[in-house]
């Protein structure tokens, strides 16, 4: 194809985890569409962990609205930069758990207090209702105690089990806790369910969801990585490889049309090959988990980019890793923009640590850099003649 044009596009965008590393590989790759002036075709975002992060800033730095191209490029960008290359999160939250007698009854739910720090050291005060109705943003993440993926979208909550509850008043920033709440590192967010109304279809094709009492007294919820890494799953129907529409949705109050282009920024951790700890380590048991979330993702992966391959006009895949210089060789093309990061460059960014500490300038520009010049060079590889 020639002179690809995202003119009259709905740009659905599914944003993976990753800590910090998947934050700042997003905001390259969102500088890149603003450079493009195509921020304003989004019309859906699904995030987990770091990339629901990246987005609740997006959000808190352009006043709870979708930024134009000016104000990301000129407002947003430089704001998410300066907040993650000077605060850590992982460090406030410490320091409110040690030091905040509040938060020692929150010990085994760490992520209740990453909440508090995203809205005191990140100023994000906003509740799910003051959110824009478009684009739609579903907030992923993993009910532990069915294992299916909770979202936060239109101001509701809830899962197909679970049922779905509106929540105008839930805060921002537990949401975006929730779907960074890894298992283990920093622990669920509990949900009272008594405390909302909720509803559900009795079957699943009736037209209209009726009041019902929650099989649960409590939820917990986790990073919604854990079900799936990428986020794409409100937008992209693996099993028939084709993009969602909104009646595949149960419960979606939505009535802003289905996204036709998809794009997915990928910067989950890579699996590198390594020695397998001792039979006696915990770290044996980490790796064996690592494998699992890894075929997991894959699977998807798979299903997706087998997509774009029949229908390269319906989607793009950017992965944290990308190698321009082996991909333009591949393609018998030559580099349109000779100066992308080097190879050792790209492995540094896609071998940062999974977590939210405070990153160093340097870091946050490498890996920042590397999410912009993977969308640029895929579209110059694969939207350009």
């Amino acid at each position: 194809m020639s002179d690809f044009q995202f003119n009259n596009l709905k740009i659905g965008l599914a944003l993976s985890g990753g800590g910090f590393r998947a934050s700042v590989f997003h905001a390259g790759v969102l500088k890149w569409m603003a450079e493009r002036d195509i921020l304003n075709r989004v019309s859906h975002i699904s995030s987990v962990s770091g990339g629901s992060l990246f987005t609740g800033l997006v959000f808190k730095y352009s006043d709870y609205t979708w930024p134009t191209k000016k104000v990301y490029l000129e407002k947003v960008y430089p704001g998410i930069r300066y907040l993650l290359t000077t605060t850590s999160l992982q460090k406030e939250s410490l320091k409110k758990l040690f030091f905040d007698h509040s938060c020692w009854r929150l010990a085994l739910r760490r992520a209740q207090i990453i909440s508090k720090c995203i809205e005191s050291f990140w100023g994000v005060k906003a509740k799910l209702g003051e959110l824009p109705k478009e684009p739609v943003w579903s907030i992923n993440g993993t009910t532990a105690e069915n294992g299916k993926r909770f979202r936060f979208k239109d101001a509701t909550m809830g899962d197909y089990r679970v049922g779905y509850a509106d929540v105008p008043n839930f805060k921002l920033s537990t949401a975006m806790a929730v779907s960074a709440a890894f298992p283990g590192g920093i622990g669920p967010v509990r949900v009272d369910t008594s405390n909302f109304k909720w509803r559900n279809r009795k079957n699943w094709d009736d037209e209209k969801a009726a009041p019902i009492d929650p099989p649960f007294n409590r939820i917990h919820l986790y990073d919604g990585g854990v079900y799936d890494n990428l986020g794409i799953e409100s937008l992209f129907d693996i099993g028939s490889q084709e993009i969602k529409s909104m009646k595949d949705d149960r419960d979606s109050e939505s009535k802003t049309d289905q996204a036709n282009f998809l794009m997915v920024s990928d910067a989950g951790a890579i699996n590198d090959d390594q020695p397998i700890p001792g039979p006696l380590s915990l770290g044996r048991l980490v790796r064996v988990i690592e494998v699992a979330f890894d075929q997991c993702r894959s699977l998807r992966v798979r299903s997706y980019v087998n997509f774009i391959k029949q229908i390269p006009t319906k989607g793009m895949y950017f992965q944290i890793g990308f190698d321009p210089h082996r991909a333009f060789k591949k393609e018998k093309r030559d580099i349109q923009k000779p100066e992308w990061l080097t190879k050792d460059a790209i492995l540094e960014a896609s071998r940062y640590s999974t977590s939210i500490k405070q990153m160093e300038s340097e870091d946050f520009d490498k890996i920042a850099r590397h999410g912009y010049e993977t969308a640029l060079a895929n579209e110059n590889l694969y939207l350009k003649s």
